[in-house]
């Protein structure tokens, strides 16, 4: 669906906005949504893990959905899209991973069943892509293997792989901009090369935004508070 930018959004730049895992937090999306305010010229990119664990998946969809409708919207394949899609394509053994990894919350937002997800959120979740890359950045939910092309990234490092110490900056020299691997401290991994936006949204953490044009960083959490600092800001080293 194209989105007709109004002349406010003609006359301001552009941005990119990377948001980290949702994981079924409703609140704290819709309070970063409303702080942030994405506009029809915008691109937000979404790293994966919306779903599972928190509270309540299907609002999170419905949300995603929405902003698709306003906004450039891309959507990066995580692990929990991952074994919800199996769940959800009656797999061998995907109903209970699924379960095992936070779905039973997920099934509870849609009344105890899978079969009440409705077709625009299987559409949003099979439109999702495996990265997305700029002229600046590469966006991954997880992680890259070392020495590999990204179009020979193997699903196990794109959805699963957490990041252990310092990786090196990618050859190309764009930042990698990813999530998955949690920080507890709630604040982004800030490394050479590469920014950890997985902030720990589903365990009273904080999700993140990331306007990767203004090193912006924005915050919301599941009580409804907000908050933003500068990326190279000491606290998010």
């Amino acid at each position: 669906m194209s989105v007709e930018p109004s002349r406010t959004d003609l006359e301001a730049a552009p941005r990119t906005l990377a948001i980290g895992d949702i994981h079924g937090c409703d609140t704290a999306l819709r309070t970063l949504l409303n702080q942030v305010q994405p506009r029809a010229i915008d691109t937000v990119v979404l790293l994966g893990d919306a779903v599972n664990r928190g509270p309540n998946s299907r609002d999170v969809l419905d949300q995603l959905v929405d902003l698709s409708k306003k906004s450039r919207l891309i959507y990066i394949f995580g692990n929990h899209e991952e074994v919800m899609v199996a769940a959800l394509l009656g797999q061998a053994g995907g109903l209970p991973n699924f379960k095992e990894m936070g779905g039973r919350k997920t099934l509870d937002s849609y009344h105890g069943s899978l079969d009440h997800v409705p077709d625009e959120h299987r559409e949003l979740i099979a439109s999702a892509f495996d990265f997305w890359e700029t002229d600046r950045e590469i966006f991954v939910h997880a992680n890259l293997e070392p020495d590999v092309s990204l179009e020979q990234q193997k699903p196990l490092w794109l959805r699963w792989m957490h990041q252990k110490g310092a990786p090196l900056p990618h050859p190309s020299g764009k930042r990698i901009i990813y999530g998955h691997t949690p920080q507890r401290s709630g604040l982004p991994r800030v490394i050479p090369g590469w920014i950890g936006i997985d902030t720990w949204a589903f365990n009273s953490k904080w999700l993140t935004c990331l306007d990767v044009v203004n090193d912006r960083v924005f915050q919301a959490n599941e009580e409804g508070a907000a908050r933003e600092f500068p990326l190279n800001d000491p606290v998010s080293e």
